[in-house]
């Protein structure tokens, strides 16, 4: 038996956040640690998120696949987004296992 559960990384489209917050459920039950998107879609006044931003945010994520033992991309109906797809590389990258909820659709991947 590990010393620690499992830690998971949830990766996937802000779109689908409820579908990642299912997820983050399920494999919680399962005793396993995750580590998730951050849900920031808007400044605290509401307002859009600057580049600077976004760029902030993605560069903590990679952080987070970091602490994870593997990689799980939410992508209901095979789709796959551009920072997806760079959170995926970097996991193969970095020799992280990556998993799927959803068969990868060939125009997405």
């Amino acid at each position: 038996m590990p010393d620690r559960p499992e830690i998971v990384c949830i990766c996937g489209s802000a779109r689908f956040v409820d579908e990642m917050r299912a997820a983050n459920r399920d494999l919680t039950f399962a005793g396993v640690i995750v580590v998730a998107p951050g849900e920031v879609e808007t400044g605290a006044a509401g307002e859009l998120l600057t580049g600077e931003q976004q760029a902030a945010l993605g560069a903590l994520h990679l952080r987070k696949i970091d602490l994870a033992d593997r990689v799980l991309v939410v992508n209901p109906g095979g789709y796959i987004g551009e920072s997806t797809r760079r959170e995926i590389a970097y996991a193969h990258a970095t020799g992280k296992p990556v998993a799927f909820t959803d068969p990868v659709r060939p125009d997405s991947a």
